[in-house]
């Protein structure tokens, strides 16, 4: 079965489809409206939709005809999460039941789907209790990143947060600390990463947001050996990742 087949199948369309997919609890990483469009339908659509904070993006009706695959639209079609969402309180729960130290990894707008998967798989190896993504700007849990998961979604919660400065915050009160990864930081190797931990990996060109860097307690670099700068943002999270293991294993 085709990717775009996969896509597809997340997809909603027509008002009725849409307005009881979010009435039933079904999980809507994005609400694309015909711009302008002030029907009656419609507007208590975008109503749900917030009330869902779910991201919405109103666009020309060329957009629609582009993204949509019946045709019959109607000036609406919602994206569907392939896997429900989880709370950051279920990863803190998953952690004290197995009596371990909370170990969390948090992607500030990673936008390539294949990325995420790969990372969603790293963490559920790794034996990290979830991974936090935010609502803007970022992918969201589609069929591409399920696949790419290879399965991982199945074992591994994922959250999806508003405000991932707040989250980190909430999170240290909690006891947790938290390193992200760049290229600026002290070597990996020379870092104490024990303890209740939140691992921040960055956007796959610019790297960590600088607010979201100002609430890490350390900045982690890789060394690097070759003739390029940078690595994989999965890479990167895989090589970080395995170092938390490694010190915790000690």
């Amino acid at each position: 079965m085709n990717n775009e087949k996969h896509v597809n199948e997340n997809m909603i369309e027509g008002r009725n489809a849409v307005l009881e997919a979010f009435r039933s609890g079904k999980p809507i990483d994005k609400l694309y409206v015909l711009d302008g469009c002030q029907d009656g339908p419609v507007r208590t659509i975008v109503r749900e939709a917030r009330k869902h904070d779910t991201l919405i993006q109103f666009v020309e009706k060329e957009r629609l005809s582009q993204l949509s695959a019946t045709g019959k639209h109607q000036g609406v079609i919602a994206l569907a999460a392939a896997y429900e969402y989880s709370e950051v309180e279920d990863m803190l729960e998953l952690a004290r039941e197995r009596g371990e130290d909370p170990f969390l990894i948090l992607l500030d707008n990673i936008e390539d789907p294949h990325n995420l998967g790969a990372i969603i798989r790293t963490a559920n190896l790794a034996g990290a209790h979830g991974v936090i993504i935010p609502k803007r700007r970022a992918v969201g849990l589609t069929a591409t990143v399920a696949k790419t998961s290879a399965g991982a979604l199945n074992y591994t919660p994922v959250a999806k947060v508003t405000n991932m400065t707040r989250t980190m915050e909430e999170l240290k009160e909690k006891g947790l600390w938290f390193v992200c990864a760049d290229m600026g930081g002290s070597s990996m190797y020379d870092l104490n990463l024990k303890g209740p931990i939140g691992l921040v990996i960055g956007n796959e060109g610019e790297g960590v947001s600088r607010l979201v860097k100002d609430h890490c307690d350390y900045i982690a670099s890789i060394p690097m050996k070759g003739d390029i700068d940078s690595l994989n943002a999965s890479v990167a999270a895989g090589v970080l990742a395995y170092e938390i293991v490694r010190q915790r294993l000690q």
